[in-house]
């Protein structure tokens, strides 16, 4: 098995609920994934680490730094930040935005890498209306940062998530490890034994 195969198998034991659940986004949903179960196990997060940087690599993005909105994005950017060195790739610094500006010391809202002009990729565990991975496309490019790529761990392909992440992305692709349909599918197959 792949480290992206086996993750997706973890994501759907871990990370994938079915019933009624109420969404950040204010919807209803049938299902629920709660990525972090998995980013923050110590499996998990070395099979995301791992399968972000060989997406990262095979899209040829060559980012100097890796970072999204806290909280959901905070364990995927410290895991691939630790696959590359571990890896021996580049090394891929990461950097945190903070959902508002800090009202005190250095008021920053980005916290970690600050290289004006650097190339980044901004990552999210899940996209459902894109609204936090928007927000972290918008401090990034604030800030000075060069967008080359987007990425997502479980896209839940609501009809409004990638058409917004990829207009705030300005032309930089928006990739999805997965779907929320894959991780159901792999999680009714795991139920059932097969």
């Amino acid at each position: 098995m792949s480290h992206r195969d086996n993750l997706l198998s973890i994501l759907a034991e871990k990370s994938f609920a079915l019933g009624q659940f109420k969404l950040s986004s204010g919807g209803t949903s049938d299902y629920y994934v709660d990525c972090r179960v998995t980013t923050l196990s110590a499996q998990g997060a070395r099979l995301t680490g791992l399968a972000f940087l060989e997406e990262i690599t095979k899209r040829g993005w060559n980012p100097q730094a890796i970072g999204g909105l806290t909280m959901g994005a905070d364990p995927i950017v410290t895991a691939v930040s630790i696959s590359s060195v571990l890896e021996g790739a580049k090394p891929i610094e990461g950097f945190l935005v903070r959902k508002a500006e800090k009202e005190h010391g250095m008021k920053n809202r980005i916290e970690g890498f600050k290289t004006k002009g650097a190339r980044v990729v901004i990552v999210d565990d899940v996209c459902t209306t894109g609204a936090s991975t928007i927000q972290a496309i918008a401090a990034a490019h604030e800030f000075g940062f060069e967008v080359v790529g987007v990425m997502c761990l479980v896209e839940r392909l609501e009809a409004m998530g990638r058409p917004a992440v990829e207009s705030e992305a300005g032309g930089a692709p928006f990739v999805s490890l997965f779907t929320s349909d894959q991780v159901r599918a792999r999680h009714i197959e795991q139920k059932s034994g097969k």
